[in-house]
């Protein structure tokens, strides 16, 4: 019997300052593949080299990635600023018109980071450009110095929606996650429920409501440790199993 086909969205990189790739961290690579069960494919954020329907004919499921550039504003409305930072059009181009294609086909689809901005701004939402800067709220970006370790260790709770999706999945309303982002929900999309706030309000998961299949969410990196960490783990654990329902 063969494993479900995972599409992991890449991420445009220049090595040696002059050579353009397209990558995956190996942590989701092996996250989905140890803890998924399931055979995970590089897709480029290139829309040109696919299309969504070509893109979308190959895989089973979807793992949207965070990434350092974020989504271009432009996409909810506003004008881009300083403190936007940085964007890949090319990425904004096949993302946001594949997480709707994925939800409207039944396809499961996993949110990380990045890919959590995604699918709020993919069904009408708006993000905050800097979430430090807003008052009351914590610094959620990935700590300067450090180990990698020490980069991704835990860093503050989130309290979720009792008896929603993410609380029925862990077995909790309240877990324990890293967080390295700058960027965060604003206004919710259509459709978008937040299942999942930081101590300071900020919205941590999400799923699309409606969705028949696997739509969920999440502002952490559950890639990280995944085999064992007890919250990374039965998320992968239950993508898993929703490749193999569909």
């Amino acid at each position: 019997m063969r494993r479900p086909v995972v599409g992991i969205i890449g991420n445009a990189h220049e090595v040696a300052s002059q050579y353009i790739v397209q990558g995956v961290g190996m942590m989701n690579l092996e996250a989905v593949s140890s803890v998924s069960n399931a055979i995970p494919v590089i897709i480029p954020a290139i829309p040109s080299l696919g299309s969504v329907q070509e893109v979308i004919s190959l895989c089973d499921g979807f793992v949207f990635t965070g990434g350092r550039p974020n989504v271009h504003p432009k996409h909810y409305g506003e004008e881009a600023t300083e403190a936007h930072g940085q964007f890949d059009l090319d990425r904004d181009a096949l993302t946001l018109p594949l997480i709707h294609a994925c939800v409207a086909k039944s396809i499961p689809i996993l949110g990380i980071c990045r890919g959590f901005q995604e699918f709020n701004v993919a069904f009408g939402g708006t993000l905050h450009p800097e979430i430090r800067d807003i008052p009351g709220r914590i610094n959620h970006r990935m700590p300067p110095d450090g180990t990698i370790e020490e980069k991704f260790e835990h860093r503050h709770i989130v309290e979720l929606t009792q008896d929603g999706v993410f609380a029925e999945l862990f077995g909790s309303n309240e877990i324990l996650v890293n967080s390295l982002h700058g960027q965060g929900i604003c206004q919710p999309g259509d459709r978008v429920v937040i299942e999942g706030r930081a101590p300071d309000n900020t919205p941590e998961a999400i799923n699309i409501d409606g969705a028949e299949s696997f739509a969920l969410a999440v502002q952490w990196h559950p890639e990280w440790n995944a085999e064992h960490d007890k919250v990374s783990r039965p998320l992968f654990e239950a993508f898993g199993k929703a490749l193999r329902s569909v």
